[in-house]
């Protein structure tokens, strides 16, 4: 995701066809009792709220539509330290935004049942965890900051690439921090989850008993693989639906697989569909309905939901996304 412009893709164009091994699928399991007041609905909309005025409406965490049932925070900032990551308000660029009310603002998402997470990366977000020792200081800095400010989890949307030898082993030490109730979700590029061989792929699938949804983001990439082989252009339907059927088809289960668009046109330098596109793109994987020329073989009624770049993009376009795309996940 971006922090002031559009990201630009990793990769354009057709890539050479890729074994794709298919493994046995994997079923969360049910939030813990104590976590039941903000548990993630079974199928749900995630959104990305900007902790920055790029152009688009800025709003305060108490802004962010109703139809968001997982808010991630844009973003966590690396600092000298490696693996170390931290938060500061854009109070002035946000229009005055104390830090007393965004911590009120994010008791009060919760209250009524959503999540709070914080995201780490985005475009600019370089943050290495490429040892044992940086890993430590990942789990333990995003530890402080749920801590501090009461965040329910974390958001991986590294860019820059990523170790899942030392992601995973922080992640899972997070997780044991954090206890019942944590939401962890991934926003990876195309190209990042191509093969189960990529090192995102990889670390979701090293996580997948603590992972709540990997929305990737289907948006300023170009031409990738379905997991027919074939090769599916960005913006269209069957880029949807026929990218997440590799992610269905090698480990991740259904409740794991989500969508990630932009809000609206202006939200991304390509790749943006109609909220149309997306409801059905879902139904195309849920049912077999609303299907372009690529079909899944069989449908995956557990999918979780979609996922949108942002929330800000969304309200500048009068909430177009959230309207149409969360009426529909929510009645799924």
């Amino acid at each position: 995701m971006v922090r002031t412009r559009s990201r630009t893709g990793a990769a354009v164009g057709a890539l050479a066809a890729l074994a794709l091994a298919l493994t046995g699928l994997f079923t969360g399991g049910a939030a813990p009792a104590d976590a039941a007041a903000r548990a993630v609905p079974a199928h749900a909309v995630t959104g990305y709220w900007q902790n920055f005025d790029n152009g688009a409406q800025v709003q305060k965490l108490a802004d962010v539509q109703d139809a968001y049932d997982i808010v991630a925070v844009a973003f966590a900032d690396a600092t000298g330290t490696p693996g170390q990551v931290t938060f500061n308000l854009d109070s002035a660029g946000l229009g005055g935004y104390t830090v007393d009310r965004f911590k009120a603002d994010i008791k009060a998402k919760q209250a009524a049942g959503k999540s709070v997470i914080i995201s780490v990366g985005g475009e600019k977000g370089a943050v290495a965890v490429d040892s044992a020792a940086s890993a430590t200081t990942f789990a333990d800095s995003v530890y402080g900051l749920m801590q501090e400010y009461g965040f329910d989890g974390v958001d991986i949307d590294l860019e820059n690439g990523l170790n899942s030898t030392y992601m995973s082993q922080a992640l899972k030490s997070l997780a044991s921090k954090a206890g019942s109730g944590f939401v962890l979700t991934m926003a990876p590029q195309t190209i990042d989850m191509q093969s189960p061989s990529n090192e995102y792929f990889k670390t979701a699938l090293a996580v997948k008993d603590i992972l709540t949804v990997v929305n990737m983001q289907y948006y300023n990439s170009g031409s990738m693989l379905g997991c027919d082989g074939k090769v599916y252009s960005q913006g269209t339907v069957d880029f949807l639906t026929g990218l997440a059927c590799i992610q269905l088809e090698n480990g991740l289960a259904p409740s794991q697989v989500g969508i990630g668009v932009p809000a609206s046109s202006r939200a991304a330098g390509g790749g943006y569909v109609a909220p149309e596109v997306v409801n059905d793109a879902l139904d195309c994987l849920a049912k077999g309905t609303g299907c372009g020329s690529f079909k899944p073989s069989k449908t995956y009624p557990g999918i979780r939901g979609a996922m949108a770049w942002s929330t800000n993009w969304d309200a500048t376009a009068g909430n177009a996304w959230s309207s149409s795309v969360g009426a529909h996940v929510h009645g799924m």
